[in-house]
């Protein structure tokens, strides 16, 4: 009898600690995209050490933002209206789509940095690329 209680008691011990790993793992958030956008704000998280200088962040090839830094660790939120083409034009995000967005830096040791965001194939391409369409 006492040899049972002692194999429940090291069960429930075992038990406990996989369901505390397990919440535990729940609880932290996973490293997510560091251009992010959510509606039309557009998130950049540098979760790297070190700075980035000289920012230049480009959307759908024509409109562009430029940030002189931004530091290790932290994040930078701009509207995308804010972003502007070359003769002046402001990006409009309630008649424009966002295809193509992708950042440009230097780091501190002057090694450039480029991210570009993947976007996931919407609409009837995304469709029809199972279809016979273009790849």
């Amino acid at each position: 009898m006492i040899v049972a209680k002692q194999k429940t008691k090291k069960t429930m011990r075992v038990a406990m600690m996989a369901l505390s790993l397990a919440a535990s793992a729940a609880c932290t958030r996973p490293a997510g995209d560091p251009l992010q956008l959510d509606r039309n704000i557009l998130t950049v998280d540098n979760r790297s050490s070190s700075d980035w200088n000289d920012v230049e962040i480009w959307l759908n090839h024509y409109f562009r933002l430029t940030v002189k830094s931004i530091p290790a660790n932290s994040r930078f939120q701009a509207p995308l209206d804010t972003f502007v083409a070359g003769f002046g034009q402001r990006f409009n995000f309630h008649s424009m789509q966002v295809k193509d967005l992708r950042l440009t830096a230097k780091q501190p040791d002057g090694k450039p940095l480029e991210i570009k965001k993947d976007f996931a194939a919407g609409g009837l391409s995304g469709v029809l690329r199972g279809a016979g369409g273009k790849p």
